[in-house]
Formats: C-alpha cells, structure tokens, sequence
C-alpha cells in the first residue's frame, strides 16, 4: 500500500539548488535509505518529507492514516524535566498522554491532599486505559536501557548531546508510526547499541527514511537506496552493496551518453567550419541540430574528493603508554595499559559510552594529564587531532581563513604544492564557496572543513575521535584509502564498525572496570572472538590486561609461525611414534609417511589461499556483503593453516627424533 507520494518538489537556498524536480514513492514495507555528499541537502529533504519544512516547488502527498515520526539530528527538550518524561514529550496521544499522567503523579507526590490533582490523575488514568498506554513506560525505559541510558530521573539539562539523541532516539522508536524518518540515527551510540538498533528496525514493521554513514546499517537494514546528485535525485531497489553495482553501471552509462555527444558536435562543428550555406531546408536542419546539440543540458559527472596530504618524517620512537591509570571521580577508566606503537600502527579504540576512550586519546594529545603512568611521543611525532566537536571554528571566519591558519601552502602526497585554495577545491569547496562564513555550513561540510584542517598540518600520527559521525560515504571511502597508504600511527575511536573493519588491525577494547583490552585483528575478528568466550590480549589468556604482546598478528595476510608444538604430538598424536625412553623404535606410520612428503606443499596451498583472500577483501572494501563472505573465508584459512602448522610442526619434530635414533 502506498503511503506517500512526493512530486516534483525543489528546494534551493540562495543560489545553491539543493534537488529539483524530485519525485519518489513509498509503501509500508520500504525501507529508504537516503545517501549523498555532505551539503547536498539530505537533512532538508527529510525535513521538507517529514512537512517540517516547506518546499520551494513540488508535493508531498500523505495517505490520512499514515502517521510519521520523525528524529532530528539535534534534538530539542525542556532541561528541567526527566529523561523518561522527555521521552514522552514529542509524539502522538499516546506518549503526550503518558507525559501529562507521570507530571500529575508528580505533583500530587507533592501535595497528596489537593482533591483536583486527585481528580486530574483519575481522569488522566481513564485516558490511558482508552489509548492502551500503560504499557509504554516500561517499553520506554526497556529501550533507554539498550541504548545506555539508565537513570531514567535525571534532568535532560545534565546530559551530553550524545545522551539527549538516545533519549530522542528512545522516544522515536516507541511512538507508533507507520512511518519513522530518522536522520542519522546511529550517530552518539556504542557499537553494541548500533548492531541493537539496526536488529530492532530489522523487526519493526512499517516504513524507515533514514540518513546514515553506516554502510553495514544500510545494507542491513534498508532495501531501497535514494542517491542525491547534482541536484537530481536516483533511486535504487537495492540495499548498499548491490547500490554501488548500480551506480556504476549508470555513470558508464552517462559517461558514453556524453562521449556520443562530443563526437557528434565535434562532426557538426567541422561541417559548419567548412562554410555552410544555410539555404536548403537539409542545411538548415543540421545548423539546428548543432545549436541542440550545443546547448544540451549535460548531468554533469559526481564531484569527486580527493585527499593526498603528504605526512611529516617518522622517527623510530612514536607514542609510548607504559603503566597508565585513569579514573573520572570513583570510578576506575583506565586500570593499567602498556602499550608501544610500531610504524604503521592501526588501532581501533571501542566500548560503551563514557567507558574513557575519547579520555585516552586526549591523554595521548597532551590535553589530560594521567593518574599515573606516562606517555612519551617521539621527537619527531606531528599529532594530528579529529575531535568529536569543532569548538575551535569561529562562525564567523571564513572558510579560507580557517584553513591558511593551518598552512598556505601543502605539499601532497606526490610531492606537488598547492596552495590552500587549491586544496580546497579538492575539498569540494569551489572558490564561491571558500570567502563563506564557517556559520553558512552544513554540520557534514563543517567535518569535512575541521578534517582538511587537520591533514592539512602533515601529521604522521593521527587520533581521531569519532570520524564518521557527520561525515558523508564518499569523504570516509576517500579517508580510508588514504589511511591506506598513510605511513605513520593511527589511534581511531569509532562505533562505526564497517571503518573499523576497513582500516584497523588492533583493537583497545574498554571492559569497563579499569580493564583495556588488546586485540589483534579487525572489529568483527574482535567481535567473533569475544563471542566465541576469548578475552584478553590478542585473546592470549596468559597475557595481562592492556599489554601488548603481539600473538595472533596477521603479517602480510599469513599469521606468524610459533614453535608452539600442538599438545599431544608424539607418540599420542594419531600417529605410530614410540617413546624412546622405553627403548621403542620410532617409526612413521604408513599415513604418516604420505603425509610428512605433502605436508609442504599443503602449507604452502593454504598460505596462498590466504594470501588471495587478503588481496580480495582489499578489492572489495566498497562491497559490505561480499566482505563479510570473505571475512568468514579468512577465518577458515587461517583455522586450516594453523592446524596445517601445528601437524608440520609434529610431522618434523618426529621425523628430526627418528633420523638422530637412525644416526645414533
């Protein structure tokens, strides 16, 4: 069933056209996700669809019983009332029902004996019984809990932002709705409340409009993907993986659409060059197929990014954590961590809300000094830090002034030097845009602007704190190949687990308690190994909390070989060797002997295997479903060449101990 028909809507601020002739459709069991270049105007698209805003041009159509939530990036809430009765603050009869009984109950607590109030709470409890709203109190504190909030009494004045959006979160979730509109939902919440979040939305039944940069969240969740382009807008019955697909197929196609009409102009130009004589109707056809031709409008192809900052000299020594210790008030942060970071470092930082991650990084820049312990940088180390907010923009600066604090010339990766203008540019900030007040932004442009800021002093080691919030799918695709080839130290903190898995290989995991974790490996290698009951660093067992020991790395795809011999091996290992110390003869067992002579060359199968694997989730990092199978597939090989190694190393232990009895 249909629910919603928007036709030709437009909207422009100024001289900038956010869409134009914007059309779309929705029944009840779509689920949108809505993609696009930070200031493309997909905030104000969902707002002018939810009717919050009015569009320029154009229709939404909404069916009568459709009724919409919808959940802001900022929320707004009264500061001295409770989170639970914020919860029910904005919404339908339902919640605003559940709000005014919960402040009648207040204040009749207060003045037991006024007769009205106690007239008021009956009525208002009739009013319950008639919209069967009892049961939402505790849906609501069900559902804050799952998102980390869970002292319901406290005023909405103490919370941080990040805590007023789970609570607006909370109170989107719970109204009924057929259709629920959310602007970037999983910003501000853990990684455990984003895969709860994207499980909870998975089951809900009735329409989802959503913005959001996660990509594993848009191609779970949602099964059709709306693009805005240049103003235009694409829609794509598919979820984010087999969107690229499409994407590329269309900008081929509009690529040889334009290549067709260069060479057409390029014959109809020669012709007219040569002296038409604009007398016969023939002639005068061509004349005016040139002129169509010529003022044809073209799609122009999607701006693209591009980040190629070169980074400052590495020495040897970079960040050294040795025996630090955190605490906020009572409560421990951080117990004890040591750790010493290596060139090429890529450390992925997680764990709830307020557990001390973005504490740490703030330790590492020198802004918070530790309880005890120390961190030492290296002579050499250039920190460049992405924080969570930009308090250090001025709204009235312009954007080009921002950026020459930073530096008027930079050279790039290949050893060219541009100047900040040009930079800029790359930026997707054309030269109109550059002399614009930072307040003009959009929050995405703001990111984009504080992160060229930031590549823009040549660091070699960066924290980044929380990077995907506010930034669009393009500039993070662009951040990640260039952390790629970035030659220094990266300390990330972030719930966004498709960046994690893409650009990190050790995880700090906070576990509450003062306990940091170490892990080698990826988030989802992270996360399948602590759901499998391992713990601890590298899921070493023997190895203490928040120290580095290095088991388990990946080098070059291959995990690095132990002389660990498997326990068992010998004469109780499945094979025919006997104990010397009882005068036995050892001796290969037929199976084994075939064994010993392939050994080899199955390690080496397996090692290549491997190696194809890596090169394959690299080619496809843009392609969440396939890397996830290849993800799984890495983890087999890496189980069959670990058992592979473990019999090499019982094979050759017996084969060394036969020839030594053979030669003795």
């Amino acid at each position: 069933m249909n629910i919603l028909t928007a036709e030709q809507l437009g909207k422009s601020y100024g001289e900038k056209i956010l869409f134009q002739d914007v059309s779309f459709g929705m029944d009840e069991h779509d689920k949108i996700g809505v993609i696009g270049v930070n200031g493309t105007g997909k905030s104000t698209f969902l707002r002018v669809i939810a009717g919050l805003e009015p569009a320029d041009e154009g229709k939404v159509s909404v069916n009568r019983d459709t009724r919409i939530t919808f959940l802001a990036q900022n929320p707004e809430f009264d500061p001295e009332i409770s989170v639970l009765r914020a919860v029910f603050q904005h919404g339908g009869p339902e919640l605003l029902a559940v709000s005014s009984y919960m402040e009648a109950i207040e204040e009749l607590e207060l003045h037991p004996e006024d007769t009205a109030l106690q007239s008021k709470v009956s009525k208002l409890s009739q009013e319950m019984d008639r919209l069967g709203a009892w049961s939402l109190e505790s849906e609501a504190k069900s559902v804050l809990s799952r998102l980390g909030i869970t002292e319901f009494g406290r005023k909405i004045g103490e919370l941080s932002g990040g805590q007023r959006k789970r609570v607006a979160l909370a109170s989107a979730l719970i109204v009924p709705s057929e259709l629920l509109i959310m602007d970037e939902p999983t910003n501000h919440i853990d990684n455990a409340s984003v895969a709860w979040l994207e499980a909870y939305l998975q089951k809900r039944r009735g329409a989802l409009l959503l913005i959001t940069h996660d990509r594993y969240f848009l191609d779970r969740v949602c099964n059709v993907m709306l693009e805005l382009d240049q103003g235009r807008l694409f829609r794509y019955e598919a979820n984010y993986s087999r969107f690229l697909e499409l994407k590329s197929e269309r900008e081929e196609r509009e690529a040889a659409s334009e290549q067709k009409r260069q060479n057409l102009l390029r014959n109809e130009l020669a012709w007219i060059r040569r002296g038409a004589k604009a007398r016969s109707t023939k002639q005068k056809a061509r004349i005016e197929r040139f002129e169509k031709l010529q003022n044809m409008k073209v799609e122009h192809k999607s701006e693209a990014l591009d980040i190629s900052v070169a980074s400052a000299r590495l020495g040897r020594k970079i960040v050294e954590i040795s025996g630090l210790r955190k605490s906020a008030g009572e409560r421990l942060l951080i117990g004890e961590l040591t750790y010493t970071a290596v060139p090429g470092d890529r450390v992925g930082i997680i764990g709830p809300n307020g557990s001390g991650k973005s504490t740490l990084l703030n330790m590492i820049a020198g802004r918070v000094k530790p309880d005890a312990g120390e961190i030492e940088l290296g002579q050499t180390v250039k920190l460049g830090y992405f924080t969570q907010e930009h308090q250090e923009m001025d709204g009235k600066q312009r954007v080009i002034e921002y950026i020459k604090e930073a530096a008027e010339v930079v050279e790039t990766a290949d050893g060219t030097r541009i100047t900040a203008a040009q930079m800029l540019e790359r930026f997707l900030f054309p030269p109109a845009m550059q002399w614009t007040p930072i307040s003009k932004l959009s929050g995405g442009e703001k990111r984009r602007l504080y992160l060229l800021r930031v590549l823009m002093g040549a660091p070699n080691v960066l924290l980044l704190d929380e990077p995907t919030n506010d930034l669009d799918i393009q500039t993070l695709t662009v951040l990640e190949a260039y952390l790629d080839e970035f030659p220094g130290a990266v300390f990330v903190v972030s719930h966004d687990r498709y960046f994690l898995d893409r650009t990190v290989d050790k995880i700090f995991a906070f576990e509450g308690g003062g306990r940091v974790a170490i892990h080698a490996g990826d988030y989802s290698e992270y996360e399948e190994r602590t759901q499998g009951g391992l713990s601890g660093a590298a899921a070493d067992p023997a190895a203490k909390p928040g120290t580095e020991t290095g088991a388990g790395r990946k080098v070059a795809g291959k995990r690095e070989e132990t002389s660990a011999v498997p326990a068992g091996s010998g004469a109780g290992a499945g094979g025919s060797g006997k104990d010397p110390a009882r005068g036995e003869k050892l001796k290969f067992s037929y199976n084994e002997q075939r064994e010993y002579e392939t050994i080899d060359e199955k390690v080496e199968a397996a090692e290549q295997r491997l190696a194809a694997l890596t090169e394959a989730m690299a080619e496809a990092a843009s392609d969440a479903v396939r890397l996830q199978e290849l993800m799984r597939e890495q983890q087999e090989a890496e189980a069959e060449l670990e058992g592979l190694m473990d019999r090499w190393a019982y094979l050759n232990e017996l084969a060394e101990k036969i020839e030594q009895q053979r030669n003795g």
